[in-house]
């Protein structure tokens, strides 16, 4: 009887358990949860294909600006190489200009200069010019026998370029204006100064001989003689020591 009892009561609290049991595929709670993995995920793939279409857009956009940006860089640089072309073509042309135009004002100053013209104290015979022009100038006057202008321009000319080459034959040339004029004193001081300060220069046997001369003229006759025996001596083959004997034999002829 009891094991009827246990059998009955087991068979109703197995059948009450299958009663109350729930597939798994109609649980209520686990249905919301699969609907909401479900829906999460779809709207992730939204996001996310949202995400990459803007991102493909901006991209996009910061491609088209940096064309219009590489587009504007090669119009500006055309545009620069252009003007500084036009630039160029320009500057050259101007100086092509004020060159002719200096060479014009050089080529009147000197020919009013060596056609008589006077020479304005303290001013080049070629005001603008080049070191030759000036010298050339100075060197005509003094060909002219204008010793004094030729004097004054060659005094300008070593003022005003005393780095030039031509330095020690102007410096001879000024000392040869005064010479020319029978100024003997002044003579004497500027030959001194082309040995002095030139004195490797090939002016020196002449400025010598000058001053052997300037002191001849003067009637210095010792310090005449005593500088032309000089230039005999030390500059021997050349036409200055030439010179320099014959004056030595005019002056033993002459008894002074």
């Amino acid at each position: 009887m009891k094991i009827a009892i246990l059998l009955v009561g087991s068979t109703g609290l197995l059948g009450g358990c299958a009663m109350f049991e729930t597939p798994p595929s109609e649980d209520p709670v686990l249905a919301k949860l699969t609907d909401l993995e479900r829906r999460l995920e779809s709207v992730e793939r939204v996001v996310n294909n949202q995400s990459l279409v803007q991102l493909t857009q901006q991209v996009s956009a910061l491609e088209r600006r940096s064309d219009q940006l590489q587009g504007r860089s090669e119009e500006l640089q055309y545009e620069s190489e252009d003007t500084a072309e036009r630039q160029r073509v320009l500057y050259a042309d101007l100086d092509a200009r004020i060159q002719e135009l200096e060479r014009s004002l050089q080529a009147r100053a000197s020919a009013s200069v060596l056609d008589g013209g006077t020479l304005p104290p303290g001013q080049l015979p070629v005001p603008g010019g080049s070191d030759r022009d000036n010298y050339q100038v100075a060197f005509e006057l003094l060909k002219e026998e204008r010793y004094d202008m030729a004097a004054s321009s060659f005094k300008e000319f070593l003022a005003a370029f005393p780095d030039s080459e031509l330095v020690d034959n102007a410096q001879y040339w000024l000392a040869e204006s005064y010479y020319a004029s029978d100024d003997f004193e002044q003579a004497l001081t500027d030959f001194q100064v082309v040995i002095d300060d030139h004195p490797r220069s090939g002016k020196v046997p002449d400025a010598l001989l000058k001053m052997g001369l300037c002191n001849y003229n003067l009637q210095r006759w010792d310090e005449a003689r005593l500088t032309l025996t000089r230039v005999q001596q030390e500059y021997a083959e050349t036409t200055a020591a030439r010179l320099a004997g014959q004056y030595l034999n005019r002056m033993e002829s002459e008894g002074i």
